[in-house]
């Protein structure tokens, strides 16, 4: 399942210590070979400053006690900075470190910098200092320090670019620190820095935007609420257009989000309209599955792409948590569309519909009956669920109808576009 496999293409959009986990839980899973793993750690951590961590990969990669000079060389020089830093911020930390001090900071940055200026002999060379040893100190794996400093910083500087920076930088911070909470809010301010920021160039805008989604997927699958805001920072139209320019394999976890989380199929028919405008572009069997069972009305293929999906949300980072769920939510919507188009249905058949034994299939669906509200009932004798006729009303019948038009003028528009490229 190495070709599902999207750490590469979510790799381009994370800084480079967002990547590690992705590494870690590639090399629990055993789809690549250990030492290319192992290979790719170091190269990635070789442009950091965890040097130490750096000697650990490369001893064991190498199977040898030696350190190369050219890391130790590198050791020296990221201690010896340190200690620069260290010195050059020691007013400002000592400053921050006492609360009745940090108490008497107003919400006027430049109010702020007058006062520190005045009762402190804390200038803009500090502050900046700040800045620097925050970024350094993230740089050499220490993201507590890295979070703690950014924040005040933020909170000091005047700097726009340099604060939007801290920004990027304590979302990272947290997120590797497993901060989810603090991440969320800080996803939800930068995405209002990056929407208010219109007059930026094109490229740039979309650059944002991709990095935002990829960063927040560490979020959002590990939030309380975490799928509703997927999904309403994924369907927004600036991000979706973003999404199907330059990151279409975000659609899989967008398919999971809407799947899963039931309180939002109204969303579903954008989905399967996007997942069908991108099938050229991307595909797999998560988007399969839904174009499959959603547009294509497709159930044989639909169970197909379903047995593929429980490997690849397996070895997926975001997914693998989330598996047991869409598995389970995926075999209602199939079950519920297979339903409304048959009289009679074989338990037996369904039951290899859905990868389950005859038992566990007839327990299943008299839950989902019920909780699906349908009309039916089992015969257990006979083996069968029969479908009863449900007369819909005339507000039922007036959207029925109306959204058979629908589908017939996207077809009528489909196929006179069709014709216009093809002349």
């Amino acid at each position: 399942m190495s070709q599902y496999d999207l750490t590469s293409a979510v790799a381009q959009h994370l800084d480079r210590h967002l990547v590690f986990p992705l590494l870690e839980f590639l090399g629990s899973k055993g789809l690549y070979d250990a030492a290319d793993i192992e290979a790719a750690k170091l190269a990635l951590i070789e442009k950091t400053n965890m040097v130490d961590y750096a000697v650990d990969i490369y001893q064991q990669l190498n199977q040898t006690d030696e350190v190369p000079e050219a890391l130790v060389a590198r050791r020296s020089d990221v201690v010896s900075r340190l200690k620069s830093l260290e010195s050059a911020v020691r007013p400002i930390t000592e400053f921050l470190s006492n609360e009745e001090n940090v108490k008497l900071l107003k919400q006027d940055k430049t109010q702020n910098q007058a006062f520190l200026q005045k009762e402190f002999s804390i200038g803009p060379e500090q502050v900046d200092a700040l800045y620097h040893f925050a970024k350094w100190n993230f740089e050499c794996g220490n993201y507590s320090a890295a979070a703690e400093y950014l924040y005040h910083y933020r909170t000091l500087s005047t700097n726009p670019e340099r604060t939007v920076s801290s920004l990027w930088g304590k979302v990272a911070a947290d997120i590797l620190l497993q901060e989810f909470g603090p991440a969320m809010d800080d996803i939800l301010k930068l995405k209002e820095m990056i929407d208010v920021d219109t007059f930026a160039p094109v490229a740039k805008q979309l650059q944002q935007k991709a990095w935002l989604m990829h960063w927040s997927l560490f979020v959002f699958f590990n939030h309380e609420n975490g799928l509703n805001a997927l999904i309403d920072l994924f369907m927004q139209d600036r991000y979706l257009t973003a999404i199907q320019l330059t990151s279409q394999h975000l659609l899989r976890y967008l398919a999971v989000a809407v799947v899963v989380n039931k309180r939002r199929r109204n969303v579903l028919a954008d989905l399967k309209r996007v997942i069908s405008q991108e099938a050229y572009e991307y595909s797999d069997p998560v988007t399969e599955f839904v174009r499959c069972l959603f547009v294509d009305c497709d159930f044989d293929g639909a169970q197909e792409q379903l047995a593929k999906c429980e490997e690849v949300l397996d070895n997926d980072f975001f997914l693998v948590a989330a598996k047991d769920a869409f598995m389970e939510a995926a075999r209602q919507f199939l079950f519920e569309n297979y339903c409304r188009i048959h009289q009679a249905i074989s338990i037996r058949s369904l039951s290899e519909k859905l990868g389950m034994d005859e038992e566990a299939t007839e327990k299943w669906i008299v839950n989902l009956v019920r909780n699906a509200r349908l009309n039916a009932k089992i015969d257990s004798k006979a083996g069968t669920v029969v479908m009863q006729n449900q007369t819909l009303g005339a507000y039922e019948q007036l959207l029925e109808r109306a959204r058979g038009l629908g589908l017939r003028t996207l077809d009528l528009s489909n196929a006179v576009f069709g014709a216009m490229r093809a002349a």
